[in-house]
């Protein structure tokens, strides 16, 4: 992972390097005060007043070029303007394609001037925010304010790309106006709603929203489901997904995502009395909870190669044996067959279809709604691991028909097998299977190049941000050799990963330490939710409903967190502070969990899990935000990518955890919290270490 200003400096288009933020001066700046205030040669007021005329001339800079290049393009739509106004005279066939291409053309550029914005605007926000912590002062508050409401703001200009919007009206209005739109003569502002199908307005759009601090909790939540995302998509792979986008296919997975994380915790609250009955040890839940994420280990796998070719037969096999599973689990109290119960859960882990869910996403959803659709598969997951608990909670009854019992212990199977059941139709009737053609036939040179400069921005390569068009490519003397030897090496970036092993080697350092530290918020999570209703019951008392209260309570708990988190906490703080410091609640959550004080309190248990669990979710989004940063972008196609790993790592966790549970039970229930919390405060522990030694190279 190379450091942020040599980041900066690879995405810069080369032609403008000279006009973006000189980041790397700024840093050295912001060191020589430390120094200058350490020793006392200078004083704070002096350092404050100096860092704001140096980044007033830097914005200045910014501005004035971003004047410069929007004065250029007016002057081009305005010649533009005068060939349409004579093809209105005397309309020509070839003429307006011709025109509405170089319209188009405006629109390229326009979107290379709104990433160099963008770049200039993230440099800011990071010295920003350096000066902020190096010096513990929020000068950021007090410069923004001063600037941004001044009636002469350039600072508006970067954060606000004054001006831009008149460039997209003029390029929205006249290519509307050169459509074919069937003999109407109305214009976009006579129906504003009217949407203009063009791919370079969409990736327009959609760069004017990074922009913005609009999307910040959408892009937060996004960032949980790891959906690898290319910043910079190319017309011609939005006009794959507008043609592969199908609405209601999008709306079943994300049910079939809800459904899971329901079905994986509805047996959490009676997983213990359900051993008991069938005449195993109330420990034995951690084995009953954890042979899913067993079988899940697996069939991520084989379900992730399988969405490669389709992805509505593994979600029709994903139903049958998730309904196979839970009629099974729900038919071991008959068989008093604690062996069928077990099976039952392993059929369930085996029609995880997480990956297909994710991948669907990230193949098949439109650039300009796949955040929100990231988000919502998180808040699917959320809203089941909530309801999972407090459906259980609700079947608290206890009847037979004919020789089958319906009780807390088996209503969870059939209910789940019932809504599993009511999908598999729904699903049949109402998937429509994306079209394999247009992937196949599809190899453009543009994603190809979009590859090469992410994968050159991991190996520290000096590629400009935006790959060139071939007609640039051909005024530049001598460029085609080069063009076919950066073509000829494209073709070894773009293979995905095609092992574990393989894909383990392209993980650098940092990824790694993310890895770990997402393997340890999983395992403690899982401690806590899984050895919950055995805890609560043989300290507490506690009943089933009690239990499901209490999980549902902190499953509820994960959207209000990302909403404050996403909007409020990180604007104020870098990630990888927000990172270390969720690390040490969740360690101090470990610590005030052990049970030393006799007796051991409600008090104690909830307000010690609640900030445990709160923690661990915090983290688990910062840690797949820098995640998705650092990974390379190799990892984010084929069936080993990086969604599966982070997957795998979450999944193994969990396992290791709910064995650690039931082995832990073998001792004594009186020892369980304990010698289940030395493992997690041991890898809590490792991983704070494992951060701080990779601190400096998260960004």
């Amino acid at each position: 992972m190379v450091a942020f200003g040599k980041k900066l400096k690879e995405r810069q288009i080369l032609e403008w390097q000279g006009y973006y933020i000189n980041y790397k001066l700024m840093k050295k700046k912001v060191k020589q005060y430390a120094h200058q205030i350490e020793v006392g040669t200078q004083d704070r007021q002096h350092v404050l007043k100096d860092f704001s005329r140096m980044l007033d001339n830097q914005i200045e800079k910014i501005v004035l070029f971003l004047l410069e290049q929007q004065g250029l393009l007016a002057s081009r739509l305005a010649k533009l303007d005068e060939q349409h106004d004579a093809l209105q005279q005397q309309p020509e066939i070839s003429q307006i394609c011709e025109l509405r291409q170089a319209y188009r053309a405006v629109g390229q550029d326009l979107l290379k001037l709104l990433f160099f914005v963008e770049v200039n605007a993230i440099g800011l926000r990071k010295i920003l925010k350096k000066f902020d912590k190096r010096f513990g002062y929020r000068f950021t508050n007090d410069y923004v304010k001063t600037r941004a409401n001044h009636p002469y703001s350039q600072l508006q200009q970067v954060f606000k790309h004054v001006g831009i919007g008149a460039v997209v009206g003029a390029i929205s209005r006249n290519l509307h106006e050169l459509q074919d739109r069937q003999g109407s003569y109305l214009s976009i502002y006579d129906q504003p709603t009217l949407p203009l199908e063009d791919p370079v307005i969409d990736s327009i759009k959609a760069a004017v929203d990074r922009l913005t601090h609009s999307t910040n909790f959408l892009n937060f939540l996004a960032q949980h489901a790891l959906i690898m995302q290319e910043e910079f998509p190319t017309p011609v792979e939005e006009q794959v997904d507008d043609q592969n986008y199908h609405f209601m296919s999008l709306l079943l997975n994300l049910v079939n995502t809800f459904l899971y994380m329901v079905n994986t915790y509805i047996v959490v609250p009676t997983a213990d009395d359900y051993s008991l009955s069938l005449g195993a040890a109330a420990t034995v839940c951690g084995i009953v909870i954890g042979a899913m994420a067993v079988a899940q280990v697996f069939s991520s796998v084989y379900f992730s190669a399988w969405s490669n070719k389709t992805y509505f037969r593994p979600l029709v096999f994903s139903s049958v044996v998730l309904f196979v599973g839970n009629i099974l689990y729900a038919l071991a109290y008959d068989f008093n067959s604690i062996a069928v119960l077990l099976i039952g859960r392993l059929f369930c882990g085996l029609g995880s279809a997480r990956a297909v869910n994710r991948r669907y996403i990230s193949d098949c959803v439109p650039q300009k709604i796949r955040m929100q659709a990231s988000a919502g598969f998180v808040s699917a997951s959320a809203l089941g691991m909530a309801c999972g608990p407090a459906l259980a909670g609700l079947l608290q009854t206890n009847f037979k028909i004919y020789k089958l019992t319906f009780n807390q212990d088996t209503l969870p199977g059939w209910v789940m097998a019932v809504a599993w059941l009511v999908y598999l139709i729904w699903l049949w009737i109402s998937f429509k299977e994306p079209s394999r053609e247009i992937e196949k036939n599809h190899i453009p040179q543009e994603s190809i190049a979009v590859v090469v400069e992410n994968d050159a921005l991991e190996n520290g390569l000096k590629q400009p941000l935006l790959a060139s068009s071939s007609e640039d490519k051909q005024q530049d003397e001598g460029s085609e050799q080069e063009c076919d030897e950066s073509e000829e090496a494209s073709k070894d970036l773009c293979r995905p990963a095609t092992s574990i092993r393989s894909a383990y080697r392209l993980l650098t350092p940092s990824v790694k330490v993310q890895l770990l530290i997402y393997f340890m918020l999983k395992y403690v999570m899982e401690i806590l939710l899984s050895e919950s209703s055995v805890v609560t019951t043989y300290y507490f008392n506690w009943s089933t409903g009690t239990v499901a209260i209490f999980l549902a309570s902190l499953g509820l708990t994960v959207l209000p967190v990302n909403i404050v988190v996403g909007n409020y906490i990180s604007n104020m703080f870098e990630d990888r502070q927000i990172l270390l410091a969720s690390e040490i609640m969740a360690c101090i959550g470990i610590l005030l969990s052990f049970h030393i004080i006799v007796p051991y309190s409600v008090p104690q248990y909830v307000c010690s899990g609640l900030i445990l669990f709160v923690s661990a979710e915090v983290l688990e989004g910062i840690n797949l935000a820098l995640l998705s940063r650092v990974m390379s972008s190799r990892l984010s196609r084929g069936t080993y990518n990086g969604g599966l790993l982070s997957t795998e790592a979450g999944t193994i966790a969990r396992v290791i955890a709910d064995g650690t549970i039931t082995l832990a039970g073998y001792l004594s229930e009186s020892r369980l919290l304990n010698i289940t919390l030395l493992p997690s405060l041991f890898i809590c522990i490792s991983s704070i270490v494992a951060t701080c030694f990779t601190y400096n190279s998260l960004y």
